[in-house]
């Protein structure tokens, strides 16, 4: 059976209705005969299932609907149309700055933030020296949590976040707090809860730490789901459509378009390996200070303007070159 599985989940959102604008406008909108209620689908028949030990990463850009999505799951919100049914306890690390006090110490507010996660005051008495090391905060446990920097505050929640032991585990944009050693710390300490055998679900825009973490993918569109399966032919995917413009800026509409959309953008990248270690190849100079979106959008277009044979040339090319990679989950 499915840990978490979501069946034709749509979620709308009223505009301009008595909840949003209040009795007042409303009675007068009425009166004035302009009261008009607008309606906005941010997910739209989104249908997917994980298994236990499986870790879901979500791709797509600002406003696809992929956080409330996981307000759907978690159950903060109930889908206008659809089912998502779920196995165990739930832990979401979602805002991590809510909950704190900005009066209170450092180690007040830990556990206030300890409470309202539903740990009791012995469980944070024996774990209170490891939340604040984890955090590096030992230098600051009696500092108000207002002179506090926001990197220090979003490492002192994650850390608190961190002691759960859930079922599922789902996770927001949360790998993206401190500065580089603390997201290598973190990352680290997500792996080590998910070998547990918890179900995860990972929003995140670095793909990188989609690749790395996760074994399963979905891409949301503007609340449209466009695609769910393997991790790496799905970044790819959407990493092209990332860096295209204009008419080649566009999504895929079925699995097959995906994986030639997938082998183009790796195409792109090896072409892009072969102008930096063999630029004698090619007759076009090599630019040498180009920003990385420039570099990708540029490759993208050339690997588009080429023949079968020369695409195929350089994926052969590309899996001779690609690591050794330990093969996921099914």
């Amino acid at each position: 059976m499915s840990v978490i599985e979501c069946k034709n989940v749509s979620i709308r959102y009223k505009k301009g209705d008595l909840q949003s604008i209040g009795l007042k406008d409303f009675v007068i909108k009425k009166l004035t005969n302009t009261y008009k209620v607008e309606e906005f689908w941010a997910d739209k028949d989104i249908s997917f299932a994980v298994e236990k030990g499986d870790m879901l990463g979500i791709v797509g850009t600002n406003g696809a609907g992929k956080s409330t999505l996981l307000k759907a799951i978690t159950g903060i919100m109930i889908p206008t149309k659809g089912s998502v049914h779920t196995e165990g306890k739930i832990a979401a690390l979602l805002e991590l700055s809510s909950g704190f006090d900005n009066a209170l110490t450092v180690k007040e507010n830990t556990y206030l933030r300890g409470a309202l996660l539903g740990y009791t005051k012995e469980f944070m008495d024996s774990h209170y020296g490891e939340i604040i090391a984890f955090a590096e905060l030992e230098a600051f446990e009696d500092y108000t949590f207002k002179q506090l920097s926001s990197g220090m505050k979003s490492r002192l929640a994650f850390s608190i976040a961190c002691l759960v032991h859930p079922d599922i585990l789902i996770l927001d944009e949360v790998l993206s707090v401190g500065d580089e050693a603390f997201k290598a710390k973190s990352a680290a300490r997500i792996k080590e809860i998910l070998a547990g055998g918890v179900t995860g679900i990972l929003i995140s825009h670095s793909i990188k730490q989609i690749r790395e973490i996760c074994n399963k993918c979905m891409w949301l569109d503007h609340g449209e789901q466009i695609a769910f399966g393997q991790v790496d032919p799905i970044c790819d995917a959407y990493s092209a459509f990332l860096f295209s413009s204009g008419e080649e800026k566009r999504l895929p509409k079925n699995e097959k378009e995906l994986m030639e959309i997938s082998a183009l953008y790796r195409a792109a990248m090896q072409l892009g390996l072969n102008e930096r270690l063999y630029p004698e190849r090619f007759s076009y100079p090599i630019k040498k200070k180009e920003t990385e979106a420039a570099r990708t959008q540029r490759l993208l277009h050339i690997t588009r303007q080429m023949t079968k044979e020369e695409i195929d040339a350089l994926l052969q090319e590309a899996a001779q070159n690609a690591p050794a990679k330990e093969q996921p989950k099914a």
